[in-house]
């Protein structure tokens, strides 16, 4: 489970992570294409790490049982034994449990920050409860140099657990020593030195608490053994000071000082070597050996001093990852909000450019402001589906600003209306004139003006297809080629250009007002005159219909307009 906890978390963060960047932050496509693939990598790699750390872990913590730990919602005091600590622990038993405290026996000082990293990742909750115990027993220490460096070790192991226990922990000292003399009863007391207490207190089972001095002076004690306790506890402080307390509270180089927050004895029989510290100490000041008792199985517990330790309230593992997710989640709350923020910020932009924009046109021309009031328009459709149906998640968690959008956009939009377009312009062409050229061989002699008898079909052709309209006036214009002077030419083509009006107007009753005649002689040649050929297309009548008011007016006849539609132009060839 302990494994699986940072997995977890780490799946929670990379999914409101993706989210945030999928849903939330205003990024391009590739961007966030990108984006999502390096966060799925770094997470692959962040989850490879913890795993590799959890296994490099257990293989590190493999010799310590869970079930030698105190359970998570254990109330009492979870005290790390160090120093002597094998006179308080049976051979088999690692731990000793009591109504107010957990003691867990450390063999060696390298041991006691790998137990105390144990306990942060798996009995967090604990964390604020432990303390570590320096246990001394100084009649089981023979070189004062070797004891020395014990206590030296000891102190750098407490300074090494406070990355793991949220700093140093307390830490309290526990002394037992043989008795001065034997005594009578049942249980030994305590000597104790704690906070908030003057000088040195004695505490024995259902006698409570008293000063050192009331406790030597009372009345069912035995003077003998009151005085040698006495005598024993100052032998003792000058011992302390000059072999513990001079190391645990100087500085060694980067180790600081040590500050013992209680301290106990207990006179009671412990296992005494031979030449010990304590003989020669007391021997010094005695010139006296003291008798070595028999210890018991196991020393006793320095519960007494259990209450006078600091205590502060723990979190618990499950809390832990409570507190992280909320952490993720609030993390992502926060980006989510500031992208939420942005994204509407630019929304406003946008609508209020397009806004600026309809404003500054005119309306002239009407196109550009047409296209701006479209733009509005399809604003205001975005806005109302939005309304409809939600904001996108991109635009809420409470920043939507579209709604204040709306109102804007309304009065915009009906402030102007498109003119209305003008009227089709329907483009008329006016027809021109429609001639008719007519071979003058096919009408007349050489040289001659007068109509020939076979000219009839081509005159009646003529005339079908030249009909006479008010309005109109029939144009007949005679042509000759270079053949001859210039003016019998002219002449020659008037003369044959009114033969032709006459033929018209005698056979298709047609008013002379609708004719006019003319005769252009050479001047107007279609063709080259160097050739046979083009002579002959030179050679002709054309008849033709041009626009005229006043021409040709019949009685109860409307003129026709002379805006006809299109121009055509007709061409007989004969």
């Amino acid at each position: 489970m302990r494994g699986l906890t940072p997995l977890l978390l780490l799946l929670l963060g990379t999914c409101l992570a993706l989210w945030l960047i999928l849903g939330f932050w205003p990024l391009g496509t590739g961007s966030r294409v990108a984006l999502s693939i390096l966060v799925v990598i770094l997470s692959g790699g962040v989850g490879y790490f913890q795993w590799r750390k959890h296994n490099r872990y257990k293989v590190a913590h493999q010799s310590i049982a869970d079930s030698t730990l105190p359970p998570e919602d254990f109330q009492g005091a979870v005290v790390l034994v160090c120093g002597d600590s094998d006179a308080l622990f049976s051979t088999s038993a690692s731990f000793r449990e009591t109504r107010q405290g957990w003691y867990l026996a450390v063999q060696l000082p390298e041991q006691l920050p790998i137990l105390a990293q144990h306990l942060a990742a798996e009995r967090p909750a604990l964390i604020a409860q432990i303390s570590v115990l320096l246990a001394i027993v100084p009649e089981q220490h023979q070189d004062r140099d070797d004891f020395s460096q014990s206590l030296r070790a000891w102190q750098r192991a407490v300074v090494q657990c406070k990355g793991w226990l949220a700093g140093i922990p307390p830490v309290w000292l526990s002394i037992w020593l043989s008795p001065p003399m034997a005594s009578a009863a049942q249980t030994e007391p305590w000597f104790t030195v704690t906070p908030g207490q003057k000088g040195i207190q004695v505490q024995e089972a259902g006698a409570g608490v008293m000063p050192l001095v009331e406790w030597s002076q009372h009345q069912d004690r035995n003077v003998q053994e009151r005085l040698s306790a006495v005598f024993w506890m100052e032998s003792l402080l000058s011992w302390l000071d000059e072999h513990v307390l001079s190391i645990l509270t100087q500085r060694h180089g980067d180790v600081p000082a040590l500050t013992l927050c209680a301290w106990g004895c207990c006179f009671t029989p412990v296992t005494a070597r031979h030449d010990n510290l304590w003989q020669a100490h007391i021997s010094g000041i005695t010139t006296l050996t003291p008798v070595a008792t028999p210890q018991p199985e196991c020393l006793p517990l320095p519960d007494v001093l259990l209450p006078y330790l600091p205590r502060r309230r723990g979190v618990s593992r499950l809390m832990q990852c409570w507190q992280m997710a909320g952490v993720l989640c609030g993390v992502f709350l926060l980006f989510a909000l500031l992208a939420s923020f942005v994204n509407n910020q630019r929304l406003v932009q946008s609508v209020g450019d397009h806004l600026s924009q309809y404003n500054h046109l005119t309306g002239t021309p009407p196109a550009p402001k047409t296209l701006a009031q479209q733009q509005l328009r399809t604003d205001a459709h975005l806005l109302d589906d939005w309304l409809r149906s939600g904001a996108p998640m991109r635009l809420s968690l409470g920043l939507y600003q579209g709604l204040r959008l709306r109102a804007p956009l309304d009065i915009a939009i009906n402030s102007w209306t498109a003119p209305p377009p003008p009227p089709p312009v329907i483009n008329r062409i006016v027809q021109g004139p429609k001639t008719l050229r007519l071979d003058s061989l096919s009408l007349f002699d050489v040289g001659k003006s007068e109509l020939k008898s076979g000219s009839t079909k081509v005159l009646i052709n003529a005339l079908v297809g030249i009909k006479a309209k008010p309005g109109w006036l029939i144009v007949v214009a005679g042509h000759t080629d270079i053949t001859g002077d210039e003016k019998s030419n002219q002449i020659l083509s008037l003369k044959r250009a009114e033969s032709v009006r006459d033929w018209m107007r005698d056979t298709g009753d047609i008013p002379e007002s609708c004719f006019a005649v003319q005769g252009y002689g050479q001047s107007r040649p279609l063709k080259s005159n160097d050739t046979e050929a083009g002579r002959a297309a030179n050679r002709r009548v054309e008849i033709s219909l041009v626009p005229q008011a006043d021409a040709c007016q019949v009685p109860d006849v409307k003129t026709a307009s002379q805006d006809e539609s299109d121009v055509s132009t007709q061409e007989m060839e004969k």
